[in-house]
């Protein structure tokens, strides 16, 4: 298997790809229910098994080169795919997406996803192909992303009221009530949307934003077109078993970022590197190569590894890490309590509010002052005096 990939290795590659995703939907999603513990994680084991199988077969009949670039790509890929699981926990928290049909909003967000990144993939593609300037951009483009992962975190309280969301529902006919998973459904004798399809236009559009991340990142990595579609579609393979499996650890990986920032600030220098080595615009040293390092695949994936796993590492021991997802647990649950707009019934609003109160509780075993101090920092403090004063009013 050489870098130029077959014809029939395509036809398969993308015939078992759509088959995982037919079968996800028809045996998993198609009926609405909330995935156990246990589902969750063989099908989390199963798919991250495939991508790891997968890789193995490139490094067998592709070479070593080819393996190294694939792991190196999948590894990125699916760091950043975590990565935007704490967007679509924002997103489908801002919606109230009733828990056993959440599993539909992320099927589609994936294949969303893939479909976005495909386009960006062979885009990508045809511009290093046909402009040398290209990773020069690209370079840019993770720098700039890599400072923005470091910047003061906005809440995702407008995530769910973003512009085409405010648009859809001015000029289109929208529900705030869920009727089950539908995408539509008869109100007053209209046919209108329920917030089901609008949550999908929101996902939709930051998995467009996502991609224009990723495919600079990966094609840092390797520029065989092959090896970056792939990579790209087995980091998105089991996303959705993945989000059941650590939703309740999402919060704790409070320093995934910064190493996420580093890897693609790394990235960002690497490609602009690349592209000093082989320069072809004219003024910069004259049209000629520049002779500077480099960095290799070999150089790039135990940077990946060795980044990743330290502050993942680092997240789930540091005191102050664990504090932090506790006190951002709260306020989640107290502005998800005060958005009540998408609630399906009273009942689950008050369900909401207890989850508050237990996560509240769980803030006991840390240093008050510490406690007091973090609420205040990052608004929990004001969002759950709120949310506790219109459960009053509306308990009497």
């Amino acid at each position: 298997m050489s870098a130029d990939v077959s014809l029939w290795v395509w036809l398969v590659t993308l015939g078992v790809i759509l088959g995982l995703l037919a079968f996800d939907f028809f045996f998993h999603v198609r009926q609405a229910h909330e995935p156990t513990l246990k589902e969750a994680t063989w099908w989390s084991i199963f798919y991250v098994g495939l991508a790891l199988l997968f890789g193995v077969v490139l490094l067998v009949f592709g070479g070593a080169d080819m393996g190294v670039e694939y792991f190196s790509g999948y590894l990125l890929e699916k760091a950043l795919s975590v990565d935007n699981l704490f967007v679509f926990l924002v997103i489908i928290s801002s919606f109230a997406v009733p828990r056993a049909d959440q599993q539909k909003v992320l099927l589609f967000g994936i294949v969303f996803a893939l479909i976005a990144r495909s386009g960006f993939i062979f885009a990508g593609k045809a511009l290093i192909d046909n402009f040398s300037w290209t990773f020069y951009l690209f370079g840019l483009i993770l720098i700039v992303t890599a400072g923005k992962l470091l910047a003061p975190e906005k809440e995702g309280e407008d995530e769910a009221n973003n512009f085409i969301i405010r648009a859809a529902k001015r000029f289109l006919r929208t529900t705030d009530h869920y009727d089950g998973d539908k995408l539509f459904t008869i109100e007053n004798g209209r046919r209108v949307l329920t917030p089901m399809l609008l949550v999908m236009v929101a996902i939709g559009g930051t998995d467009i934003l996502f991609a224009l991340d990723s495919i600079p990142a990966i094609y840092a990595v390797t520029t065989n077109v092959y090896i970056v579609f792939t990579a790209t579609a087995f980091s998105l393979m089991g996303l959705r078993q993945l989000y059941f499996l650590i939703d309740g650890l999402l919060d704790r990986l409070v320093y995934l970022k910064y190493g996420l920032s580093v890897i693609l600030g790394f990235i960002g220098v690497k490609l602009i590197l690349e592209a000093l080595h082989k320069n072809q615009l004219p003024f910069i040293n004259g049209g000629e190569p520049v002779d500077v390092f480099t960095f290799d695949a070999y150089t790039s994936l135990p940077v990946i590894v060795i980044l990743l796993t330290s502050t993942v590492i680092l997240s789930l021991v540091s005191p102050k890490g664990k504090l932090l997802s506790a006190v951002r647990s709260v306020d989640r649950l107290a502005n998800a309590y005060l958005n009540h707009n998408y609630e399906v019934a009273p009942e689950d609003r008050e369900a909401n509010f207890q989850k508050m109160v237990a996560a509240q509780n769980r803030l006991m075993q840390f240093d008050n002052a510490k406690v007091d101090q973090m609420m205040e920092e990052t608004g929990a403090t004001w969002a759950v005096e709120k949310a506790t004063r219109a459960h009053a009013e509306a308990t009497g």
